[in-house]
C-alpha cells in the first residue's frame, strides 16, 4: 500500500493572478473618495449658510488670529450671541436653521422733536401750494376775476384761512338776512371744488359788523344772523361739489372777532371765513374739550368724591328753555 502511494505522481497547482483592468476594484476607491470629498463641500455650504452672520464673523476673527482669541477669549471666539466674553454657547438660543422672519429687528431711533417739525413743514407747503390753486382759479374765472379783492387768503396758526368780505356797494348778503347774493354762490362754489383736492378738514365762521337789530340781542341779533350766514355759505359750497364730511366746524361769531377793529361798523367786517385746519386745529375742533389732569383712573379720592357730589346734585329731569 506504502508502494502504490510514493509511485503516485505528485500534482502542484499555481494559480496565476491577473489584473482585472476596469473590472477591478480600485476605481471604486477613488469614486468613494471622491463622493466623501462632496459630501463634505455640501456639509460646509450647508453650514455656511445656515449660520449668522455674527457666528461668521467670529470664525474670520478666529482664523485671523487662534491663539489670541483662545488665550484671551473675547467677542472673535466663535459665537455671536454668546453672554459670556470668552465663548461658550448661550443655552437659551435654539439650535438649527435660523428663518429671516425670527431675527430680531434693527432698533431705530427717531428724534419725535425733529419728525413734527418737519410734519409742520411740509403741511404748510401744501397749504401754500392750496393758496396758489385758489388763487389761479380766481384768475382764470372771467366771473370772479372783479370780486378778487373781496377773496382774501392767509395762512395763520389754525392753517390756510379764505376770507369772503363785503364792499361798501357789493354785499354777500342781501342787508339784515341770510340770503347769498348770486357772485357769492360763484365764489362758493369754485373754493368748494378746489378744497377738496385736499384732504384736510373745514371750518366755517360767520361775522358780521357791530351795528344792532332794531330789536336789541334779546330777539334776532347778529349771532344769529351770523350763524345763518355760516350755515348759508356750508349749504352753497356742499351744493357746488364739496364733500360734506370734510366740515367739522360751523360757528357764528357776530362782531366779537373785528376785521377792522378801529371801524366796528365797516362793511369789511361781514364777512364768511373759512378755514383749511391743519392736523393740530383739526385734532382740536374733533374732541369737545377733555379732562386735564383728570381721568377714570385718578388716585385723587377728593377729585372724584367731588365729581360724584356734583352728579348727584344734578336734577333728575331737565326743564326745557
Amino acid at each position: 500500500m506504502a508502494e502504490d502511494l510514493s509511485k503516485r505522481p505528485i500534482v502542484i497547482k499555481r494559480i496565476k493572478k491577473v489584473a482585472g483592468g476596469h473590472h477591478g476594484g480600485a476605481w471604486k476607491i477613488a469614486y468613494a473618495d471622491f463622493v466623501t470629498a462632496m459630501m463634505a463641500f455640501f456639509l460646509l455650504m450647508w453650514l455656511l449658510g445656515s449660520t449668522a452672520k455674527g457666528d461668521l464673523q467670529g470664525i474670520s476673527e478666529y482664523f485671523k488670529t487662534p491663539l489670541k482669541v483662545a488665550l484671551a477669549g473675547g467677542s472673535g471666539s466663535g459665537d455671536s450671541s454668546s453672554i459670556l466674553k470668552g465663548g461658550g454657547q448661550d443655552l437659551t438660543r435654539s439650535t438649527g436653521q435660523v428663518k429671516r422672519g425670527e431675527l430680531p429687528p434693527e432698533k431705530r431711533l427717531i428724534n419725535m422733536k425733529a419728525a413734527e417739525q418737519e410734519f409742520r413743514r411740509v403741511e404748510i407747503e401744501k397749504l401754500k401750494e392750496l393758496k396758489a390753486a385758489i388763487e389761479k382759479s380766481v384768475d382764470n374765472n372771467s366771473k370772479l376775476q372783479q370780486f378778487k379783492n373781496q377773496i382774501l387768503l392767509d395762512i395763520t396758526s389754525e392753517g390756510l384761512r379764505i376770507q369772503i368780505v363785503d364792499e361798501k356797494n357789493r354785499p354777500m348778503f342781501q342787508s339784515g338776512r341770510a340770503q347769498l347774493e348770486p357772485y357769492t354762490r360763484e365764489i362758493l362754489h369754485a373754493i368748494g371744488q378746489t378744497l377738496n383736492d385736499v384732504p384736510n378738514k373745514i371750518s366755517i365762521s360767520g361775522h358780521t359788523d357791530a351795528a344792532l337789530y332794531s330789536g336789541g340781542d334779546r330777539g334776532y341779533s347778529n349771532w344769529e344772523l351770523s350763524a345763518d350766514r355760516a350755515n348759508a355759505s356750508r349749504r352753497e359750497l356742499i351744493a357746488g361739489g364739496m364733500d360734506e364730511t370734510k366740515i367739522v366746524r360751523v360757528v357764528g361769531l357776530s362782531s366779537a372777532v373785528l376785521f377792522n377793529k378801529d371801524d366796528p361798523l365797516s362793511p369789511v367786517n361781514r364777512r364768511i371765513s373759512l378755514i383749511v385746519m391743519n392736523k393740530k386745529a383739526e385734532e382740536a375742533a374733533s374732541h369737545d374739550g377733555g379732562l386735564v389732569g383728570v381721568d377714570a383712573e385718578s388716585d385723587d379720592q377728593s377729585v372724584k368724591d367731588s365729581i360724584q357730589q356734583g352728579v348727584e346734585a344734578m336734577p333728575t329731569s331737565a326743564s326745557a328753555h
